[in-house]
């Protein structure tokens, strides 16, 4: 694989853009995960003798690409793990829903539910054992080919929350054959990290990292996705 696309680096983060396609971290297939390839790529350039530390912070589904934050120290990893639990992460993604939306913004409210053996998750009532409420707010921003280009901000981070989400409303990602259900359409899932706002774990400077998806791959190419530069939820 190719060197990793760096967006921002210190002595106690790094910012990478995670490709489509590549886990996040180890998992049963053992494909080279993105944790894996941040450690050799530090490893090899800074030449460590030894092991070197990244801790996961967060995940981006395998099938999801975009922006990453990895902890290059224990002190990050702790700091960056609680702003995550505090809600203090906000994420902004892009996603393409087969479908024109007849809300062009609101707000989506469920509880989801994820079944291990599958490892599928399901849209359940609140009184089911183990359900945990799930909360995005998205944005049309452009329509064409009746497919609705959206702005989504998730408000809780969920296991495949905005697949399931907004396949429930009917209007399921592009590219989405596991949730996509009648609605589903075949090809790479529309589904980017665009936009990731954080604290820095020691300066205590906000900071936001933005990249846009692939231009060149469907059905990203239907749209503007320079507006990117400015999240409007």
């Amino acid at each position: 694989m190719e060197e990793p696309i760096i967006l921002y680096e210190d002595n106690h983060i790094i910012v990478v853009l995670k490709p489509q396609s590549v886990p996040s971290c180890e998992d049963e297939s053992k494909d080279l995960d993105m944790l894996t390839i941040i450690k050799n790529y530090i490893k090899v350039r800074d030449e460590k003798p030894g092991n070197v530390y990244l801790g996961l912070v967060h995940r981006l589904d395998r099938p999801t690409g975009g922006v990453m934050v990895f902890a290059k120290t224990s002190k990050a990893a702790a700091r960056l793990s609680e702003q995550m639990k505090n809600g203090d992460f906000q994420k902004i993604y892009y996603a393409v829903l087969v479908g024109i939306l007849p809300k062009k913004e609101q707000t989506v409210t469920n509880y989801l539910k994820k079944n291990p053996i599958n490892n599928m998750v399901y849209v359940c009532g609140q009184t089911v054992k183990g359900a945990k409420f799930a909360e995005l707010e998205y944005k049309v921003l452009e329509e064409n080919h009746n497919l609705s280009f959206t702005e989504i901000k998730l408000h809780t981070g969920r296991t495949h929350q905005i697949r399931v989400q907004t396949s429930n409303l009917g209007y399921p990602v592009y590219g989405d054959m596991r949730y996509g259900g009648e609605n589903a359409v075949k090809g790479n899932l529309a589904l980017w990290a665009t936009s990731l706002s954080f604290t820095h774990p020691v300066t205590k400077e906000r900071l936001t990292f933005k990249a846009e998806p692939p231009k060149d791959n469907s059905p990203w190419k239907l749209f503007d996705t320079s507006v990117s530069l400015k999240p409007t939820l």
